[in-house]
């Protein structure tokens, strides 16, 4: 049952925008949308519509605080067709207006070792286009008491279904794509898995939890960190100080982190300002 509202979930969050309902999700599944409802809410604690207006709030913060977009453009992009519905569903679920939590998230996010002279030597990057890859990737969600960086070091104990992936796949390069950084969620969630390639994707046996995800080309930051841990002061610099020197913002998109035994980078998707 848990594999069938893990691909509803990630339904869920594929149709932010669309005002699809929970009927075309429970058709797609092959349930009726009282059976959805009630296994969705058993796995996740709340109604399939609930969780989806949290997916949205919470992309409604991550573009504000990120992006230059505008407050309606980002409700448009978030599912919302009503600009003051949606300045009233921010303000109950974040307890701020848009344009309040927007100032408050951007002071906020300057304060980290590495901006305002903060001691730290601010770390190197560099903006590439990457190309389209592939990932043979499971879906984790925060417990109680584990934060996402401690569920990537051990995500083949949280993960269903390792034990399937051949010991090529456990030792190569591991791709995690973390959906909310650096911003906190009551959503908390990553995909994380073997890097795979084009040809291995087409006939890979695909293990009942995993999925094969193919991450499209877009422009990174690229920076190469000594530890996990750096992470999200690294991201909050990219973001406060290294990208607007470049003129570039973050997009919003989720943060990649890939890493071996030599080696962790993380790719930060980002936007030339207009």
């Amino acid at each position: 049952m848990f594999n069938e509202m893990m691909r509803a979930e990630i339904w869920l969050q594929d149709h932010l925008e669309s005002q699809q309902g929970i009927e075309d999700l429970a058709s797609r599944l092959g349930y009726s949308t009282s059976q959805v409802r009630r296994r969705f809410k058993q796995c996740f604690g709340l109604s399939p519509s609930a969780y989806r207006d949290s997916l949205r709030l919470e992309k409604a913060a991550r573009l504000l605080a990120l992006t230059p977009l505008s407050i309606r453009t980002i409700a448009s992009q978030c599912g919302y067709q009503n600009h003051s519905a949606f300045s009233r569903a921010f303000q109950r679920y974040h307890n701020q207006t848009p344009r309040q939590y927007r100032q408050a998230l951007r002071l906020k996010l300057r304060h980290n070792p590495f901006c305002n002279e903060g001691g730290r030597k601010p770390p190197t990057f560099e903006i590439h286009h990457s190309e389209v890859c592939h990932a043979l990737v499971t879906r984790l969600y925060r417990q109680p008491h584990n934060t996402a960086l401690s569920m990537l070091k051990t995500w083949r104990q949280h993960a269903k279904g390792t034990e399937s992936l051949s010991e090529r796949l456990k030792r190569g390069r591991i791709i995690a794509l973390m959906h909310n950084t650096p911003l906190p969620s009551e959503t908390d969630r990553i995909d994380v898995g073997p890097r795979v390639s084009q040809s291995e994707a087409q006939g890979i046996p695909i293990p009942p939890s995993f999925r094969l995800l193919k991450i499209p080309a877009q422009q990174h930051a690229f920076v190469t960190v000594k530890s996990l841990e750096e992470i999200p002061d690294v991201v909050q610099y990219l973001i406060c100080e290294g990208l607007p020197a470049e003129r570039y913002h973050a997009t919003g998109e989720a943060l990649q982190v890939e890493w071996t035994q030599e080696e962790i980078v993380m790719r930060l998707p980002v936007q030339k300002n207009r």
